[in-house]
């Protein structure tokens, strides 16, 4: 993955992202010599965001498979979750 440096997108500005992604699909930004921010295409983003979700409902799936539920009324869950 590669590193700018916060200074570095001081002066270069967009364009010193735009040269990096055009290598990597995500570059991160460095702040007093600590890795701080990660940037990225949105599109690349987006499709991270649908893997999570993928990952999630794979998850619940399997839960639901393995009985790992309560069914309850929306009071009764409420009463649970706030003990």
């Amino acid at each position: 993955m590669n590193n700018i440096t916060a200074n570095q997108l001081k002066t270069e500005g967009i364009s010193a992202i735009e040269k990096h992604l055009a290598v990597d699909r995500e570059l991160v930004i460095t702040v007093r010599g600590k890795e701080r921010f990660v940037v990225m295409e949105m599109q690349h983003y987006n499709y991270l965001r649908e893997c999570e979700l993928n990952d999630a409902l794979h998850e619940v799936r399997s839960d639901y498979e393995a009985g790992r539920f309560i069914a309850e009324t929306v009071e009764s869950h409420i009463q649970r979750i706030t003990q």
